[in-house]
């Protein structure tokens, strides 16, 4: 999974910012390392002097199918990007989960078929 980090020009970190960063999603985000292709992160800022609202924007490319976007609004840097992994997180365990994770035991409609 290639991580690719953008910020604005309110928010200041330079390449230690986007060392941790890429450190926090490729750990948050490990296991859905094998679908998706591609994690954009946009971390910007409110444009007003003075504002503490920070907003980080994730896009996740799986192969061969839409991006799944998702957004965090927070007061740091940090907050906003540990949120929108959460997210992102929980919209990829919905749809990749549930391919991943079946019960192999026995329903009323398909019984146990003996030899």
């Amino acid at each position: 999974m290639k991580i690719r980090i953008n910020t604005s020009k309110n928010v200041h970190g330079g390449d230690d910012l986007a060392q941790r960063l890429a450190g926090e999603f490729g750990t948050a985000l490990a296991r859905f390392a094998g679908e998706i292709e591609t994690l954009r992160v946009h971390v910007g800022g409110d444009a007003n002097p003075g504002s503490r609202h920070r907003r980080c924007v994730l896009e996740a490319h799986p192969a061969g199918q839409a991006p799944v976007v998702v957004i965090h609004h927070a007061e740091t840097v940090l907050e906003a990007c540990q949120g929108a992994a959460h997210k992102l997180e929980s919209v990829l365990e919905t749809k990749y989960g549930r391919a991943r994770h079946r019960k192999g035991g026995d329903t009323i409609r398909r019984p146990r078929v003996t030899s």
